[in-house]
């Protein structure tokens, strides 16, 4: 399976271009800029028009406009997951949103710990602790998703977030891929990855 894997576009989807062929496509979140329905719709409109078999998308936390909502009316081949799953060709897709509602909760931490054990690609918005999330001298994964990792037998975790660690590695039979289109300083778009499994 290929999977394209985009993250961090802040309303700059219309300017990707001649995007390589994939079996899915997956954006990890932050498709807004200041999470309005406007900037919702317009990267709707535009991912759900995109040529791919399967489309996958989850929030982050410059999407909160979505935070609490019930999305109606998208094609059968387009999965909006917020704590929740789709199974493609038998893999299973799971995906966890960011959402700063949660996170001055406790229910980021139930939502990590509720990640399904048989889980094969893993779709956050942010990192683990310590990979593809360094920057400014921090490590700015979560060591919480980073505990829970460690009980899964993933294939590949899609995540985005930290700009400056736009990249693919592999450790431990695990693919990681931070998918940030969007550079540090949000001046130049980085160039997607396709991730094969």
């Amino acid at each position: 399976m290929r999977i394209l894997h985009l993250s961090d576009t802040h309303n700059c989807h219309r300017r990707l271009r001649d995007l390589p062929e994939a079996d899915v496509i997956v954006h990890s979140g932050d498709f807004c800029m200041v999470g309005t329905e406007q900037e919702t719709i317009d990267f709707l409109n535009w991912f759900c028009d995109l040529p791919y078999r399967h489309k996958i998308f989850i929030c982050g936390n410059h999407d909160d406009c979505l935070y609490e909502a019930n999305i109606d009316g998208l094609d059968d081949n387009v999965h909006y997951l917020c704590n929740s799953g789709v199974v493609i060709d038998g893999i299973r897709f799971y995906g966890v949103p960011l959402f700063m509602g949660d996170c001055i909760t406790e229910r980021q931490s139930r939502n990590y710990a509720n990640i399904p054990a048989d889980t094969d690609i893993l779709i956050t918005h942010t990192p683990a602790l310590g990979i593809l999330d360094f920057d400014d001298n921090i490590n700015y994964g979560s060591e919480e998703l980073l505990e829970r990792m460690a009980a899964l037998n993933l294939k590949a975790h899609l995540f985005g977030h930290i700009h400056a660690q736009h990249g693919v590695l592999e450790q431990h039979g695990i693919i990681f891929s931070n998918g940030a289109i969007m550079n540090a300083d949000y001046s130049t778009l980085n160039t997607p990855y396709v991730v094969e499994i």
